[in-house]
């Protein structure tokens, strides 16, 4: 995030834009509030996982390879992106 937040700052800057203290303030809170709530999402993650493991992923993946078998068979055409 701090990698894609300079290179979005650097091609702001070079776009000729200017940015104050409004701007940049919103901008750290905008990092620590997605930094606060990264933390949060990736710690249940491990502890969902930690009492009930990989078995319910495991069913997700075969549904949704089946499904997607399924709609190239019927030659729906869909794109990834």
């Amino acid at each position: 995030m701090l990698a894609a937040t300079i290179y979005k700052l650097l091609k702001f800057y070079l776009e000729g834009y200017t940015f104050g203290s409004h701007e940049i303030s919103i901008l750290i809170f905008g990092n620590i509030a997605a930094f606060v709530v990264a933390i949060l999402a990736i710690r249940s993650f491990i502890s969902y996982l930690t009492s009930h493991g990989f078995k319910i992923f495991g069913y997700y993946r075969i549904a949704v390879g089946i499904l997607i078998l399924t709609l190239y068979w019927l030659g729906i055409d869909f794109k990834i992106v």
